[in-house]
């Protein structure tokens, strides 16, 4: 019997100065390590970022910086313009396993863009599925949700 095998995950992106930020937030059920790929699909075409899954494009590696902690990943593009607007993936894998694979999207566009500043410094430090958890009554006071 296999145990089950899973891997919850959440992509955010916001604006740091000229950099795009993107976190890759996930909460995995066993202890198998995590492979992972960024990527930005553009006009069709898709672009490895960075990762240790697919090979990084030669002309994003320069502007590409990455830390990792137990539950997050955060890739920073740095000199992010409308030329670098997109859909962009985080993709996880668990390693040894037939292939379980997780990934999430979000479509970028500069304008649309907010800058990572309090909340976001909040989740970087926090399980999002406890961040959630503690906001329901927060939510509930101001009448967004009813339960």
């Amino acid at each position: 019997m296999n145990p089950t095998i899973g891997i919850a995950l959440l992509l955010t992106a916001c604006l740091v100065d000229q950099s795009l930020r993107l976190d890759c937030r996930h909460e995995n059920t066993t202890s198998l390590p995590i492979q992972y790929e960024f990527s930005l699909t553009r006009e069709t075409k898709k672009h490895v970022l960075y990762g240790t899954v697919g090979v990084p494009e030669h002309t994003y590696r320069s502007r590409t910086s990455f830390s990792s902690k137990y539950n997050i990943k955060v890739l920073y593009l740095s000199g992010f313009t409308t030329k670098d607007e997109g859909l962009y993936t985080c993709e996880l894998r668990l390693s040894g396993q037939p292939p379980t694979i997780s990934n999430k999207n979000v479509s970028v566009l500069r304008d649309k863009l907010v800058k990572c500043e309090g909340i976001s410094l909040l989740v970087q430090n926090t399980s999002w599925l406890l961040l959630l958890l503690l906001s329901l009554p927060l939510l509930q006071a101001m009448d967004f949700i009813s339960l």
